[in-house]
């Protein structure tokens, strides 16, 4: 049986035809989400999806816009992407070990954002540059539908959180962060070969999709030899 394309598909594949032909010249900016969205009678939401797609086949770049962003030696990470496509666009190479990928119960959390269900995915990872020296412990809760809870067994698409959320229908498009500083735990400490009570980044980022799904909370302890949090603004 024929697959019948989804609405993002089609317009991902025009426009990467577009791109690859030289219509629309690699780097230049494309047009807004409202024209878009007009040229193809479809929604802004259906817009931003065929982008993501677009993003992760590297056609187009997104870029931070004012606001919050992370820094990583001075530079400026956009991680609607993930972190490894952010850090690379900068030229920084680092490397994943998993730690764990498990479902569980976090009715803390489920209360907090007043979810319907108070199963998630953990998905626990250190993050290291190329010479072993690890720069960040990452976890990340998702939710555990259908096409993510067999991600214990299974693993991640790409090795990449944000293309497998995105195929399973999760495109990020707001979310809230905070940070703060604290010291690792013991357990931290084992897991990025530091003394215990070093000093890290802390930053706690929950994520939604444009109709205001839940798709994300991730917990982030981050070096501080490398990143900073920039903060922009508009009197």
């Amino acid at each position: 049986m024929r697959r019948i394309s989804l609405k993002h598909e089609r317009v991902a594949r025009v426009l990467a035809r577009e791109i690859r032909s030289g219509v629309v010249r690699r780097g230049a900016q494309l047009p807004g989400e409202v024209e878009l969205a007009r040229r193809f009678s479809v929604s802004r939401n259906t817009v931003r999806a065929a982008l993501a797609v677009l993003a992760e086949d590297e056609l187009i770049a997104t870029h931070t816009g004012k606001g919050s962003y992370v820094l990583f030696d001075g530079r400026p990470l956009d991680g609607r992407l993930g972190w490894t496509h952010a850090l690379s666009a900068q030229g920084v190479e680092t490397r994943m070990r998993t730690v764990r990928i498990e479902r569980e119960d976090d009715p803390g959390l489920a209360s907090r954002l007043g979810l319907e269900s108070a199963e998630v995915v953990v998905i626990e990872r250190v993050r290291q540059l190329t010479d072993g020296t690890a720069i960040s412990l990452e976890r990340s809760r998702i939710p555990a539908l259908d096409s993510l809870r067999d991600l214990p067994e299974r693993g991640l698409y790409n090795d990449s959180i944000s293309v497998t959320l995105n195929r399973a229908g999760l495109y990020l498009d707001h979310c809230e962060q905070r940070l703060r500083g604290r010291p690792l735990t013991p357990v931290e400490a084992g897991h990025l070969n530091r003394p215990d009570n070093t000093w890290f980044l802390h930053t706690t980022r929950t994520s939604w999709t444009a109709d205001d799904r839940f798709a994300e909370h991730a917990d982030e302890l981050l070096d501080p030899e490398h990143y900073e949090l920039s903060l922009s603004y508009r009197s």
